[in-house]
């Protein structure tokens, strides 16, 4: 039982890749930290996709991946606001979880593509906000 047996799916990898950089631009006092961190994961992406000679990223998967790197700064900014206090709340963390169900299914996207297992709990609410916080229903 040396082997690893549940290792982080390219989509896991593209989402945490995603959110380090995030973290790169916006917390510049640990910026060497994610730099290295984002080395590690670009290290391992490249890994999975030199194994799979079968795979090629098509304009779906490329669309799934701007769509976890917006969802993720969307959901930074949120949970910022959430952060801060105020009679907000309650409508921010519905915000934040619509939105996490749309990262999900574009995560859901990319891994479906690439043949790895898939996270089933999407319950996307985006479709029920209102339309001046954007149409988030990106998948539809």
């Amino acid at each position: 039982m040396t082997e690893r047996k549940y290792l982080p799916t390219l989509s896991e990898l593209v989402d945490r890749l995603s959110i380090v950089q995030l973290k790169a631009i916006f917390i510049n006092e640990h910026r060497d930290a994610y730099k290295q961190e984002i080395a590690l994961i670009e290290h391992d992406i490249d890994l999975l996709l030199s194994e799979r000679s079968d795979y090629r990223l098509s304009a779906k998967d490329v669309r799934a991946i701007l769509a976890i790197m917006l969802t993720n700064r969307f959901i930074w900014e949120n949970e910022s606001k959430a952060r801060a206090g105020g009679s907000e709340q309650d409508h921010l963390l519905k915000l934040t979880h619509s939105v996490n169900g749309q990262r999900n299914t574009a995560k859901n996207i990319l891994s479906k593509s690439f043949g790895e297992r898939m996270d089933m709990k999407i319950d996307a609410l985006a479709a029920e906000l209102p339309p001046e916080l954007g149409a988030w229903d990106i998948f539809k």
